[in-house]
């Protein structure tokens, strides 16, 4: 697995529920800086970035939604 590869998700809230929407991708570059590829607008300011995980990912590594993810340092 390449740990240099991202996701970014834009977090919403409706009626007290949180939904995650994958919007692109990020890549961390050989000197540490990051790029990142949007397909869709964010209209809320709430993103996150996370390691890209496999979707044959163990299911310690998932969360109670079924996402895959590794928690950034």
């Amino acid at each position: 697995m390449n740990t240099k590869t991202k996701i970014v998700y834009c977090i919403t809230e409706n009626k007290g529920r949180k939904y995650w929407n994958r919007v692109g991708v990020a890549f961390v570059n050989s000197d540490g800086s990051i790029n990142v590829k949007l397909d869709a607008v964010p209209v809320s300011g709430d993103m996150q970035i996370r390691d890209y995980v496999p979707k044959e990912a163990t299911p310690a590594e998932s969360d109670s939604r079924g996402l895959s993810y590794q928690a950034l340092a």
